[in-house]
């Protein structure tokens, strides 16, 4: 039960994050939703699959932490030779690029870079740091589904 809570949730906010997302000119006019009868896409659910996983991009085996379900959604920009710190993650982390490229060095297990369109369940018990090897910036969408109290992001020293 709590494993669909979480994948409904990661879906409605990928759902709503394009709009969200975009930007709205002040005086632009309200959308207007269609009339209850009018026919609905033929093809079903206008979906695009991302990801359907049960594990990290190491293989880590996702565990969702105790206590009352909760779930943070960020955009998370990092300049031309700009890093995080090195850290790990105390829930699941669903990461999708906006822009740009993205490149994790994961220590013994190696350095990955992900591209604009992808979607990764990124590492939780190994650390690691993020950094923009690139010359435009990087733009991702970060959805942590875990718990009330839970640490979505663990420094590492």
């Amino acid at each position: 039960m709590r494993r669909n809570a979480c994948r409904f949730l990661c879906a409605l906010l990928l759902a709503l994050a394009g709009p969200a997302l975009a930007q709205r000119a002040p005086d632009a006019p309200a959308a207007k939703a269609p009339d209850a009868k009018a026919p609905a896409n033929e093809a079903g659910y206008p979906m695009v699959p991302l990801l359907s996983t049960s594990t990290t991009i190491l293989g880590e085996k996702l565990r969702y932490p105790a206590g009352e379900p909760h779930v943070n959604a960020s955009i998370i920009t990092l300049a031309p030779g700009q890093r995080t710190i090195p850290h790990k993650h105390g829930v699941p982390l669903f990461a999708y690029i906006l822009e740009g490229e993205l490149s994790v060095d994961y220590g013994a297990h190696g350095i990955r870079t992900y591209k604009k369109g992808d979607s990764v369940m990124e590492a939780m018990d190994v650390p690691h740091y993020g950094f923009n090897a690139g010359a435009v910036p990087v733009r991702l969408l970060a959805v942590y589904i875990g718990a009330k109290g839970a640490k979505d992001v663990e420094p590492v020293k």
